[in-house]
């Protein structure tokens, strides 16, 4: 839990549908602009905008809480990713960005980021790849990873074990705050001041943290490639990440330099994130 407020908030500044039978795939569709935003319209009718930038092997970076996909444009770890030529994919998770925001509460229930993900990576014909996720980025991830056996190696940065636990009280604690209880937890004020200045939807970011996936240790156990469980020295803000790994078959620790909200953009994190996916 945070000491400070503004040390929470910069964390959080930086870090749930319909049921997928019912998708049809001649309601799925990209779109292209000159910007490089794609489109493709999800199970739902949701559109998830996301940008796509090289050719060869597939890297899919999953962004945080209260952000989108252009907190990963300021970071060493997108650089050494295209200039050693991969391609990297990078969605809005519904909600966030340029993708659709929809009010109903249905869009967010049973995993429906995650049925995002995997759709996309379908349109894009993409057989295998590298996945790598920040902050709520890697709680996504570990949810996806049970779920899609295309990837071959993953990296969760900036986690811990506690989102293991369904009833996570920083989870819950958020959750009610931007539903409209922060004064209850004052700790929480910080991060909502952010949330509205910079024009964030607060019902949204409520329905993130209510339908947040929960992948369980059990689950966790059951992966069988190998993930990277990277964070900084003076980051424990979402549990410790030697008790994560702990729940990885083939999982390992690095630990690095930095704070929650800055470890993502450094060079030591994403040399580390590099060797790894090259070993």
């Amino acid at each position: 839990m945070y000491k400070k407020i503004i040390l929470f908030l910069i964390t959080l500044a930086s870090p749930f549908v319909f049921h997928f039978e019912n998708y049809h795939s001649n309601n799925h569709k990209i779109q292209n602009s000159a910007s490089n935003t794609n489109y493709f319209t999800s199970f739902d009718g949701t559109k998830i905008a996301y940008s796509d930038e090289g050719n060869g092997f597939p890297v899919l970076l999953v962004h945080g809480f209260i952000s989108n996909r252009t907190s990963w444009n300021n970071t060493a770890i997108k650089e050494e990713l295209t200039s050693k030529g991969y391609r990297v994919i990078i969605p809005d998770l519904r909600g966030n960005g340029e993708s659709d925001k929809p009010h109903d509460e249905n869009a967010y229930k049973e995993n429906s980021e995650i049925k995002d993900l995997k759709l996309l990576m379908d349109q894009l014909k993409i057989k295998k790849y590298f996945a790598i996720g920040y902050s709520r980025g890697s709680i996504v991830l570990a949810k996806l990873l049970t779920k899609d056996k295309r990837i071959e190696k993953a990296v969760l940065g900036g986690m811990g074990a506690d989102f293991t636990n369904p009833d996570w009280e920083r989870r819950i604690m958020f959750a009610e705050a931007f539903n409209g209880n922060s004064d209850l937890y004052p700790e929480t004020k910080g991060a909502l001041n952010y949330a509205k200045s910079i024009g964030a939807d607060t019902l949204i970011l409520h329905y993130l943290q209510k339908y947040q996936p929960v992948t369980n240790p059990k689950e966790l156990n059951k992966i069988k490639k190998p993930i990277l469980v990277i964070a900084g020295d003076q980051d424990m803000d979402n549990g410790d990440p030697f008790e994560l790994k702990s729940f990885l078959k083939k999982g390992q620790v690095i630990i690095v330099k930095g704070n929650h909200n800055e470890t993502s953009k450094t060079q030591e994190f994403a040399d580390e994130v590099i060797k790894f996916l090259n070993s």
